[in-house]
């Protein structure tokens, strides 16, 4: 589906970066880019939309290359069928959340889409107000929506919930994969949040220095070990206590603090601060460190 081969030299923290990113992408795929600031999981998306070019390499998805140095090929972003969200919601502040959508939608396209999209994403009874009376989670909302009536292949979310609070990242997470799902898209999503990534991710590409260096199923990149059970949370342990045999370890998730029941060999090398995942199966909960 996408096949990414690009190099491209950046300004960063202490000099110059080399960015080369080797990639291929399933169709229906989705992948997340992870590491700390800096390291060019933005600058991939924007090369991928056109919107900064490569010095050298090439991008091609569904076999039409988008970009090729050596043949100069180089697709205007219009052209690419990309839908992007951005962290910051980008709307036009004088248009009413429908004509915000009606401006975005395909030139021939699907006439009914628009009413689809407002009713998945539960935006109709906003669809007149103007941007300025909605909350941060309408105007995410909005955001994604005008990226789906341009009915595009791939989509392209850069942090798009990392403004919010919990509760709304949770809901805004459904509304994602489910467009992801109903839309057979392609997404690339660029996030820091480890689980919003295991959540929503088919596979993670961990990036340091504007390499690739770690590719797998969330499971396999982040934690030690393999994980089953019937829910999965993540954490950061407060406190750990010693109660007769076992351990009780205090984990915030989100905003509130879960005291999970560990054994000796859980808690070994775990202290306060660490990030944990907890997954449980038939109420048997099991603590897991993260390797990251």
């Amino acid at each position: 589906m996408i096949s990414l081969d690009i190099h491209k030299s950046l300004r960063a923290e202490g000099g110059v970066m080399d960015l080369r990113v080797n990639i291929y992408i399933e169709k229906g795929e989705w992948v997340t880019l992870y590491g700390p600031s800096g390291v060019g999981k933005t600058s991939t998306l924007r090369m991928l939309a056109g919107l900064m070019k490569p010095d050298e390499g090439s991008i091609s998805v569904s076999d039409t290359p988008w970009f090729d140095s050596a043949k100069r090929v180089n697709l205007k972003p219009g052209l690419r069928n990309i839908g992007y969200v951005f962290q910051d919601f980008a709307l036009f502040p004088n248009m009413t959340v429908r004509q915000n959508l009606e401006y975005a939608r395909k030139k021939g396209g699907n006439g009914n889409l628009l009413n689809v999209v407002l009713e998945m994403i539960e935006l109709g009874e906003l669809q007149d107000q103007k941007p300025a009376s909605l909350s941060g989670g309408q105007k995410q909302r909005v955001a994604l929506a005008r990226a789906l009536v341009q009915e595009p292949k791939v989509l392209l979310l850069d942090e798009p919930l990392s403004a919010l609070d919990p509760a709304m990242r949770m809901k805004l997470q459904e509304y994602l994969g489910k467009v992801h799902r109903e839309f057979e898209l392609t997404t690339l999503l660029v996030s820091h949040d480890i689980s919003e990534i295991s959540r929503l991710s088919d596979t993670v590409l961990v990036m340091e220095k504007g390499r690739v260096v770690k590719k797998g199923k969330p499971s396999e990149v982040f934690f030690k070990q393999q994980l089953s059970g019937k829910f999965k949370f993540t954490g950061k342990v407060i406190s750990i206590e010693k109660a007769d045999l076992m351990y009780v370890v205090h984990v915030l998730v989100q905003e509130q603090a879960v005291r999970v029941i560990a054994t000796a060999e859980e808690v070994t090398d775990l202290k306060p601060g660490d990030q944990v995942m907890v997954a449980s199966k038939a109420f048997n909960p099991l603590l897991y460190k993260l390797d990251i």
